[in-house]
């Protein structure tokens, strides 16, 4: 294929997939991984490729989520906080819950992602695209199964949830935004929050993942990383302009039905 168009499609891919994430908290490496698998790229040339440039994306839209009012960050420490009061220069604990929230799940994904980083270069690519296809089916499933609940919101399932989501993450460059951002909304956490909090996390997991590649001796193939970082770059100031107009339920139902698709595509690449 031609370079510039090969270029081109890519941005086209990234920019779209980067849109629906930075709106609904999800949906870009879910999305992504899967559609260049079936293109015929290497999972592990697209799965670092997706962290590299995820690494770059999260953090922007987290920042212009906060900027924009969609939630409130605050990572300045909470002297009036109980165990900042017993712990006293040792201790930190940020001030707003957006960032508690952020703190938490970010440090569970510090070993989640490191040992599916290990999983994943030492796996066969045959069983690698069949988990990414279950993975990605699974998560749809999940996504459309639990829209409607609305169980308490609980600290333990926080940790879980960073835990394994960090795992899927760097074992396959998807599944994260799913599990974290609809995790919160069926805890109680406000949605628009949700997405952004998800926004931050992911960019923290993903640093994980890249570092780690790279300490393994990983090679990047920049072209394809390059080209996916700029798409989804462009479409992160567009995303967070619309999100006080998203109607979450839809755009959930829509992305958990396209999760389950992809899956099911996934999948059926491998056998055929």
């Amino acid at each position: 294929m031609d370079p510039v168009l090969s270029f081109l499609i890519l941005f086209i891919i990234a920019f779209t997939s980067e849109f629906v994430d930075s709106s609904l908290g999800m949906g870009y490496g879910t999305t992504l991984t899967p559609i260049l698998i079936i293109m015929g790229y290497n999972p592990l040339v697209v799965v670092p490729a997706i962290l590299t440039s995820e690494l770059i994306t999260g953090s922007l839209a987290a920042f212009m989520h906060h900027r924009a009012g969609n939630v409130h960050f605050d990572f300045r420490n909470d002297p009036d906080h109980k165990l900042i009061k017993k712990m006293k220069l040792l201790g930190y604990i940020p001030r707003s819950n957006a960032s508690k929230i952020a703190l938490v799940l970010a440090v569970c994904s510090l070993a989640g992602a490191v040992i599916a980083v290990f999983v994943a270069i030492n796996i066969p690519r045959t069983y690698l695209k069949v988990f990414i296809g279950v993975m990605v089916l699974s998560m749809g499933i999940l996504i459309l199964l639990k829209r409607n609940s609305r169980p308490r919101f609980s600290w333990k399932k926080i940790v879980g949830l960073g835990v394994l989501a960090a795992f899927n993450k760097g074992l396959s460059g998807g599944g994260y935004g799913p599990l974290v951002t609809s995790g919160q909304i069926l805890s109680g956490v406000d949605t628009k929050s949700s997405v952004a909090i998800t926004s931050l996390a992911e960019g923290f997991t993903c640093l994980v993942g890249v570092c780690t590649f790279l300490l393994l001796g990983t090679e990047f193939d920049w072209t394809i990383t390059l080209a996916l970082l700029a798409g989804a770059v462009a479409s992160v100031p567009l995303s967070t302009r619309v999100v006080k107009k998203l109607k979450v339920k839809n755009f959930t139902l829509i992305v958990g039905t396209a999760t389950v698709i992809l899956g099911i595509f996934t999948l059926y690449k491998v056998v055929f």
